[in-house]
């Protein structure tokens, strides 16, 4: 894989301008980048200050310069199980699909799971992601992450428990799980400034001990780091943990530490009244996944009601045998769309929703200082949009409308991270697609046969 760009001095010049100040509102402008952050958005003076400096210039005019977009829930170790766990029920998709895919992994084919998956986020415009593993070989999907370019937080799946029809492959002991976790955040978590950083991520309540849970959230607040989990999926998850707790579930995930703003939950669908006011005063983050809810028959999250109580919310895509895209346009869309029938026309706007999915995730990663807007300090994680499709025509219309109704992830001609090309002309420059297909390829065939499918 050839190595990313230096990082060059780069100017967007003539492009409108996405931007956010307590609004989202266009602005013609340039967007200068010096050192991989934001210098300026405003004109600049011409020819004499492009000439006086080392300036990689690109012609933004008739595009629109947003920021990156930001998945708080992703699973790039399933990207090789795409299409192969369709129609089914979530708890029947594990037992059936995709624990004893997760069991056949390799090294190399979670490198290549991993590769292909980021491939497709950062071609689609997502530039940043919380990502949970497999149980086993999580640093092999940090190596493929940090050839590629994507801004990453990275956590290795612990599963100290053994529920109904997980592997034996998947079961470890605690201190095992906690060992290796702590060990890879010894090796990528160079905190807020680095691209690449660790999580803690504890599948969810029903596979994991006490125990590990107490000790995750210890750990992450010794690295400074965050906690990535799945909480209130379905029906059967929360009666399981009643049953085996004795608490709902928001209300035992908070009693062993993870809660917060350290913390992510993804889904969040079959939570009451009550346990969405302690998420509101926790400050914890919801991870809302509209696809992958709907595809597994889950439900849809109360999205509306949990920000009307203060919430934390952002945008996933969830994994790809569970959506079988990792497109957050997709997303940001069926976001909007799925609470108008609920809730009335207004229940969601356009508006709020690119909110989740771009300063909802980069609060959710913990860099919400650093990532999520077009300002002067932020890290240059960008996206231009090509607004000459028919599909974003005729043009005048809201430009955020344009965004979440209209705009799919082929409009993304360029992204940068931390002002680095990895897209441009809609071709990623950090990887040779025609291997990344070759290989997975291959490798999600040899998976399939280790793991035995019914």
């Amino acid at each position: 894989m050839p190595p990313l760009p230096d990082t060059p001095d780069l100017l967007l010049a003539g492009g409108d301008v996405l931007l956010h100040d307590g609004k989202w509102r266009v602005e013609r402008a340039d967007v200068t980048v010096r050192e991989g952050r934001i210098q300026a958005v405003g004109r600049t003076d011409g020819r004499a200050d492009r000439e006086a400096t080392r300036v990689s210039i690109r012609d933004c005019s008739g595009c629109l310069i947003m920021p990156g977009l930001i998945q708080a829930h992703v699973h790039l170790c399933q990207t090789l199980f795409r299409g192969l766990a369709d129609d089914l029920r979530l708890e029947d998709w594990l037992v059936r699909r995709i624990w004893p895919l997760e069991a056949a992994h390799t090294e190399e084919t979670v490198y290549w799971s991993a590769l292909l998956g980021a491939a497709e986020l950062l071609l689609g415009g997502t530039t940043a992601i919380l990502d949970m593993e497999t149980v086993r070989h999580t640093g092999a999907a940090f190596q493929a992450l940090e050839g590629i370019g994507i801004r990453a937080t990275v956590g290795k799946c612990l599963m100290d428990a053994h529920p109904e029809g997980a592997p034996l492959e998947l079961a470890e002991s605690t201190d095992n799980a906690l060992a290796e976790a702590e060990a890879l955040a010894k090796r990528w978590h160079n905190g807020a400034g680095s691209r690449l950083r660790v999580c803690f991520a504890p599948r969810f309540v029903p596979s994991c001990s006490g125990p590990l849970l107490r000790a995750a959230s210890e750990l992450a607040e010794r690295f400074d780091a965050q906690l990535h989990t799945h909480a209130a999926e379905t029906i059967v998850e929360r009666e399981t943990v009643l049953r085996t707790t004795g608490l709902e579930e928001i209300a035992y995930l908070d009693s062993v530490g993870i809660a917060g703003p350290r913390a992510a939950l993804a889904h969040c669908v079959w939570v009451d009244v009550h346990e969405t006011a302690r998420l509101a005063r926790q400050g914890t983050t919801v991870v809302h996944c509209p696809s992958s809810n709907l595809k597994l028959a889950s439900g849809v999250a109360k999205v509306p009601e949990l920000l009307a109580a203060g919430c934390r919310v952002a945008l996933g895509a969830d994994g790809a045998p569970c959506n079988n895209r990792l497109d957050a346009f997709a997303e940001m869309r069926l976001a909007a769309l799925i609470q108008k029938p609920r809730l009335g026309a207004d229940a969601l706007p356009a508006g709020r929703v690119l909110e989740l999915a771009t300063l909802g995730g980069a609060r959710a990663l913990g860099l919400e200082t650093e990532i999520g807007s077009i300002a002067p300090g932020k890290r240059a994680d960008l996206v231009v949009l090509d607004l000459r499709e028919p599909h974003l025509h005729p043009a005048g219309g809201d430009p955020v409308s344009l965004v979440v109704y209209a705009a799919c992830a082929s409009d993304v001609r360029d992204v940068f991270v931390d002002g680095r090309p990895v897209v441009l002309g809609h071709e990623l420059l950090t990887a040779p697609i025609e291997e990344i297909v070759r290989e997975a390829d291959r490798a999600a065939a040899e998976l399939h046969d280790a793991a035995q499918l019914a």
